[in-house]
């Protein structure tokens, strides 16, 4: 399984970037996807989650009521959509196929990553 994460860019506060993560060589429509992102010395934490069907989405307190995320089965494709951001949102930003709903905020539950994308917010 190949998962290969793209749209991250600089953006001043406020503005808003889509992330997108295409998945390959696997099976994406039946697994929970999800979100991570790692800041500045800071531990990679868990930002949204969404599962196979797409109508239960999950989000960081962090984020919610500004990011949105969205899959596409068809395209094999995970989305997410961040609006109103803030430099604390600053961080690489990675994809992840995960296993369990149970423990969708939890980075163990998920067994394939993408190489991540750089989101950089200035104020």
């Amino acid at each position: 399984v190949q998962l290969q994460a793209s749209g991250g860019g600089l953006v001043q506060a406020g503005g808003s970037l889509r992330l997108s993560c295409a998945a390959s060589g696997g099976t994406f429509r039946t697994y929970l996807m999800g979100w991570f992102r790692q800041g500045p010395g800071q531990e990679r934490e868990f930002v949204s989650a969404v599962r196979w069907s797409g109508t239960n989405t999950y989000y960081a307190d962090s984020v919610k009521g500004r990011f949105t995320i969205s899959r596409d089965n068809a395209e094999n494709t995970v989305y997410l959509q961040m609006n109103s951001l803030k430099p604390e949102d600053t961080a690489v930003y990675y994809c992840a196929r995960g296993t369990s709903v149970l423990t969708y905020s939890d980075s163990r539950t998920y067994d394939y990553w993408g190489q991540g994308t750089l989101v950089t917010v200035s104020s």
